[in-house]
């Protein structure tokens, strides 16, 4: 350290604020809506949670390897240019990827200004013109179309049952409200028969809408898959006078003259078809998130590793315990401001790009600014390596010791309830019908309130103790998850979101208190990074992985009061066995030094008797020792 340049340390801490600022708002530009962008690709639960799941497990093993990689070999500010440029250009590949069906990419986009999301069942009549002029019925059904698209105003659900007890005669359509559900039917049938063996075949699928219109080749009426409902209406015959909508039928049903083998036959070749496209979507994504997250994931570490070492040289540790306010800060600014622009634009910029790509773009955006400032970051050129060993011998400090275990079990739970949280929380919000300001505006509300918390931390960690903070964070993250288990609208998501600063941030001030009074000083920062990076990260992937498949086969709600049951037992659980561990008191230096001197013995037999000398004596023999082995 003696031939590094002279730093001026609140230079240093302002450059290192802005650049926390800068990445926090980076990050949260991205990361909460990720999930609904996949969503709006085209891929089912099961595939988001893979897609997750990989994510995490490569910033919980590859980001540590990586920032290790470059500490050693004095290539940290390489490592920072690349990552931010690798990530900037890594993070618009994905908005290449074409959704799988543009109806679907509409309805989530109108979502909240459709009757169709609100989750009450539709039962309404809409009339419809039965003109005998072809032309006339064509425009009738446009008008229906784009009347249908605007969000089922209320002037066509006006005196609609009234209606249809005054018709003889009517066609229904049964549909369920949206595509949020795993299967869904549409079936259309005439009031006149339909000539033999011709049939009007519509159905629907949660990833994509297959039509087509079987019929005697000297018909002359052939409906290809994916097209519009202009031609689907234009080629039907008469006209119909009277459509009628039925959200209770939840199975796929097709009518007509069709062999039962002919309609096994068509379906099938329909789910191939969409489970085709679906895959495709699938492998494309995997890539993509891959490569992006090879690059973005070192990031963080190598940021941090530098910053702690440079200013843990000047004794100003205290600070660094202070710059995450700051990515909170900025996480918090962007992921309520973003939105706001978003929701301005069109449902596509273009023919295939959704305007969601729009996070992607402010994401490079915040990418490039913040190039520039992490050539401003002290950068430690210590030619002292690190020994290769010291996450082996972390690893054997947690199993040794019962309580560091029942922690890090308890650190690994965490992961997973909370993955699945930022996973599938705005999946369930936005079935509710709420718009991505909404969703935002929520996340805000959670991070501001773990800053507005951070003041009182001292006073909690001292009248609760470490051990009663610690049950009381898993204890509102308990009752979080069974909340949004009985969620009942989209604006119910706020009055929970305040005890987020309990259940996140209270929750990591007990853990890092436990660890600190439980280790040797010097490697209570190597554990916390242990249990942060290896522990919760492998847990939210575990959790991803899982997830997304209890989503599929049951439900969101039961995936929640899962892991309400589970983290609520092992409270239970953990209390019961901490309280049987024998006590161990370890040193605390800061007490030590607090000490008179004047308790102090200068005669050999004081000495002897002196329990500061014999601590320093127990630590000297253990860590010849720890050398030893």
């Amino acid at each position: 350290m003696s031939a590094n340049p002279q730093w001026d340390v609140s230079k240093a801490l302002a450059v290192a604020r802005l650049f926390y600022l800068l990445c926090g708002a980076r990050d949260a530009c991205v990361a909460p809506f990720l999930t609904l962008y996949l969503r709006q690709l085209g891929l089912a639960a099961p595939w988001v949670g893979v897609l997750m799941g990989t994510k995490h497990l490569i910033a919980s093993t590859w980001a540590p390897v990586c920032s290790f990689l470059a500490k050693n070999y004095q290539k940290r500010q390489l490592l920072l240019t690349g990552s931010l440029l690798g990530s900037a250009v890594a993070g618009l590949l994905l908005t290449l990827v074409s959704p799988l069906d543009k109806d679907m990419v509409y309805h989530y986009c109108n979502s909240n200004k459709s009757l169709a999301v609100t989750g009450v069942a539709l039962q309404m009549m809409l009339p419809v013109s039965t003109a005998p002029n072809h032309s006339a019925r064509v425009t009738s059904f446009t008008r229906f179309k784009q009347e249908l698209s605007s969000g089922f105003p209320v002037r066509l659900l006006r005196n609609a049952r009234e209606t249809i007890l005054q018709k003889e005669h009517f066609t229904s359509l049964s549909v369920l409200p949206g595509i949020y559900f795993e299967k869904a039917r549409e079936t259309i049938q005439e009031t006149a028969p339909p000539p033999k063996n011709e049939v009007l075949e519509v159905e629907t699928s949660p990833m994509k809408t297959q039509r087509s219109l079987i019929s005697p080749s000297n018909s002359g009426i052939m409906m290809r898959k994916g097209d519009s409902w202009n031609s689907v209406f234009e080629t039907t015959g008469p006209a119909l006078p009277l459509l009628h909508v039925d959200s209770e039928l939840e199975t796929p049903s097709i009518k007509g003259n069709l062999s039962l083998a002919e309609k096994t036959g068509a379906q099938d070749n329909s789910l191939a078809l969409s489970l085709e496209g679906e895959h495709w979507i699938f492998l494309l994504s995997m890539m993509v998130v891959l490569f992006w997250e090879l690059l973005s994931a070192p990031l963080g570490p190598a940021t941090a590793d530098s910053l702690y070492e440079y200013l843990d040289f000047v004794d100003a540790t205290d600070c660094y315990r202070r710059l995450w306010v700051w990515r909170l800060l900025g996480a918090s600014i962007a992921v309520s401001t973003v939105p706001v622009l978003v929701g301005q634009l069109d449902c596509f910029l273009t023919e295939d790009t959704p305007r969601a790509v729009v996070y992607f773009y402010v994401y490079t955006l915040l990418s490039i600014l913040a190039l520039p400032i992490s050539f401003a970051i002290p950068i430690p050129n210590s030619k002292r390596r690190e020994p290769s060993h010291k996450a082996i011998k972390t690893l054997s400090l947690i199993g040794s010791d019962c309580f560091l275990v029942l922690l890090a079990v308890t650190v690994f739970l965490t992961g997973a309830a909370v993955a699945n949280v930022e996973n599938f929380l705005f999946w369930q919000m936005q079935d509710k019908g709420s718009s991505d300001l909404s969703m935002g505006l929520s996340v805000t509300l959670s991070l501001m309130g773990e800053i507005l918390l951070h003041p009182f931390k001292a006073k909690m960690l001292k009248n609760l103790s470490s051990l009663g903070t610690l049950g009381l964070g898993l204890g509102c993250l308990s009752g979080q998850l069974l909340y949004y288990a009985l969620l009942w609208n989209w604006w119910a998501i706020f009055p929970a979101q305040v005890f987020g600063a309990i259940s996140n941030g209270a929750l990591w001030w007990a853990v890092d208190a436990l660890v600190e009074d439980l280790v040797i000083p010097g490697t209570e920062r190597s554990l916390s990074v242990m249990l942060r990076g290896l522990f919760y990260g492998n847990g939210a992937s575990l959790g991803s992985f899982v997830g997304g498949f209890v989503v599929l086969h049951y439900s969101l709600a039961v995936l929640y009061k899962t892991y309400c049951v589970v983290l609520s037992l092992w409270l239970v659980l953990f209390m019961a066995i901490q309280s049987k561990l024998p006590q161990q008191r370890k040193i605390n230096y800061s007490k030590i030094l607090a000490m008179d001197t004047a308790d102090g013995s200068d005669s050999e037999e004081g000495a002897e008797r002196d329990w500061l000398i014999k601590a320093m004596r127990d630590e000297y023999l253990t860590g010849r020792a720890e050398n030893k082995y």
